[in-house]
């Protein structure tokens, strides 16, 4: 082993000892909550809904009728707001997904979270004359959006496991 090899080996090792040292985990990783088992209610149809029923899943949370704590998802709403003059070319574009969540605990009947609004944007530029691709750009966006909102429901419900 050469002498350069030798030390980037070493600085990398070295680093990645000290991030650990200090704590530090990438996003995601081994951070999976332990839920209780939910009941999933409401608005179950939707893609947010389905979004989020295989990412905790994923994660390994039980899903059944009769969890311990009941999980209502409000319709998710998407908006749209126009930035920019009315010329004609790029605009950008505002958009806000957001949804209410409320939580219950079966046995007392207790509301943990009572028709909490959650919410999650993006802003998208877009080209006007090229309808093709704008159509392909904003169903990317509500994509990311419902990911990013399902991140953001977990985060929650994971919140009030730990307070509970």
């Amino acid at each position: 082993m050469n002498r350069r090899t030798f030390l980037a080996t070493s600085m990398a090792a070295s680093a990645a000892l000290l991030l650990s040292a200090c704590g530090f985990r990438l996003r995601g990783a081994g951070s999976m909550p332990n839920l209780p088992p939910l009941a999933l209610e409401g608005d179950t149809d939707s893609d947010l809904a389905r979004q989020l029923t295989n990412r905790l899943e994923q994660q390994g949370t039980q899903l059944s009728d009769n969890g311990e704590w009941r999980v209502t998802l409000g319709s998710p709403r998407l908006d749209e707001r126009r930035l920019g003059g009315e010329g004609r070319g790029s605009r950008d574009h505002d958009l806000t997904l957001s949804t209410t969540l409320s939580v219950q605990r079966r046995e007392d009947n207790a509301y943990l979270l009572n028709g909490e609004t959650l919410s999650t944007s993006t802003r998208i530029r877009v080209n006007d004359d090229d309808l093709l691709n704008r159509d392909d750009l904003f169903r990317e966006a509500e994509r990311s959006l419902n990911r990013e909102l399902t991140e953001r429901i977990i985060e929650r419900l994971s919140a009030l496991d730990n307070a509970s």
